[in-house]
């Protein structure tokens, strides 16, 4: 079989180097062993995350030059708002500088201390957002093991979702969010048939539902290509669909939108649209764009119209999957079938003999790079661990997963079998790998700044 083949040519190259060894064991420890604390020019292959990292097109690079500044009413923004009209078919749209802004603003107007928002899996910065303001998120994804190939890992556990709206009761649930792809397990699509049924069950308790739709694109693609009646359908048309069965949604182009930052939020509701814009006005700017330039506004409109080119998506998603085979090869556990964004490595598995208090998952993330100057993020105890509050311990997730996140249009397939050999290599010493302790975090989000120590 052919290994995937870019769909573009490269115009202008960006030259990366690879530190010695030394150098990036002294790097990654005055880092305090928190990768995102590294700078981007000490890193060869950088996998943190496909979000703002895509490689602009030439349409897009020529948008740039069209960026009108003018403060109100820049051409580029109603260009964007066409686009998303287009394919989200929401009638208010409004640009924010990127998508956890999107995710504050909209909370802040629907949220009071004491409620519940449901969704098949939060990500980070949406869980954080909500719990900031006193509510809680509560996840209802379906059940699978990492290696089972269920083609819709992503789902919304329907039979969670009502006991969980019967249990919390419906005037303390203001939305529920379908978060499409799933990152949180995997980078996982959603069946269309499931958003369907989902809004079917929220009609009947008259809960609106809402999208995180950073990853529209990917999850589309997936629907057409494992889905039962939808193969003969165009991307696009499957999103809008998608998008029928919401009130509205958030978005970081930063993902979808091939654009290095920004989002939007866009929805029906006109009431709710202008206390968002209310506050977006006293927060990020002025309606028309949200905090950011007219030729941010204008990456974006063309960059969500070339996401759901299906060339580009077959190479996208085909990409993540070489890299997923090649290091499931190797006997190290891997989220299968492999998502549309990103490998997920199940870390605490792979090193066994590192309990999950000393933070499996990133650990590998730290020998990744000591090996091969390989930057990733761990998405397992140092993300999601808390202590239980009636006893006092701490609770750790069921996986520890490493999330290789594939920029687009950034990297090539000999990279991709750069990081299978890096695995490749951790693996035959891997007991030398070293557990870690926290000696610094946050109170919020502490995945970004904290830092650690090796035991």
């Amino acid at each position: 079989m052919l290994p995937p083949v870019e769909p573009y040519r490269i115009k202008t190259i960006e030259t990366i180097k690879l530190l010695s060894r030394e150098e990036r064991d002294k790097k990654i420890r005055e880092a305090g062993f928190n990768l995102f604390n590294l700078r981007s020019q000490d890193v060869f292959i950088d996998l943190l995350t496909d979000s703002g990292t895509s490689a602009l097109s030439d349409q897009q690079w020529a948008g740039l030059l069209t960026g009108d500044e003018a403060y109100a009413g820049a051409r580029n923004f109603y260009n964007l708002e066409a686009t998303v009209r287009d394919i989200f078919g929401y009638k208010n749209v409004i640009p924010v500088h990127q998508g956890r802004a999107a995710e504050h603003l909209l909370f802040s107007n629907v949220l009071q201390k004491g409620d519940y928002v449901l969704a098949n899996t939060h990500f980070d910065t949406t869980r954080a957002n909500i719990e900031h303001l006193g509510a809680s998120a509560v996840d209802c994804c379906i059940d699978t093991d990492i290696e089972q190939e269920h083609p819709f890992k992503g789902n919304m556990d329907l039979d969670k979702l009502e006991a969980s709206i019967k249990r919390f009761g419906r005037d303390k649930i203001p939305l529920v969010i379908m978060t499409v792809t799933n990152n949180s397990v995997g980078g996982q699509p959603v069946s269309l048939e499931n958003i369907r049924r989902t809004r079917e069950i929220l009609d009947k308790y008259e809960i609106p539902l809402y999208f995180d739709a950073c990853r529209f694109a990917e999850n589309a693609y997936f629907i057409k290509k494992r889905e039962k009646g939808q193969p003969d359908r165009s991307v696009k048309s499957i999103a809008q669909e998608m998008f029928s069965y919401g009130m509205g949604c958030t978005m970081s182009a930063k993902k979808d939108g091939l654009a290095n930052m920004g989002g939007f939020f866009a929805c029906q509701d006109d009431t709710l649209a202008e206390k968002f814009t209310n506050l977006l006005v006293l927060f990020e700017g002025f309606k028309t764009y949200g905090g950011l330039a007219g030729r941010d506004l204008e990456a974006i409109s063309r960059g969500l119209q070339e996401v759901l080119d299906e060339d580009y998506l077959t190479f996208r998603v085909n990409q993540v999957a070489y890299l997923g085979e090649k290091i499931s090869n190797l006997g190290i556990p891997v989220v299968k079938p492999t998502g549309g964004n990103a490998v997920f490595v199940e870390a605490s598995s792979f090193l066994n003999h590192i309990p999950k208090e000393q933070y499996p998952g990133q650990a590998l993330s730290v020998a990744l790079y000591r090996e091969s100057g390989i930057r990733t993020v761990e998405i397992g105890g140092m993300m999601w661990s808390k202590k239980d509050e009636k006893t006092g311990r701490m609770t750790f997730p069921k996986y520890d997963f490493v999330r290789l996140a594939i920029p687009r249009r950034v990297y090539t397939n000999s990279q991709m079998d750069y990081v299978a050999s890096a695995f490749e290599e951790i693996k035959k010493n891997k007991c030398q790998t070293k557990g870690l302790r926290i000696t610094y975090q946050a109170p919020w989000l502490r995945h970004f700044t904290a830092r650690m120590e090796e035991i």
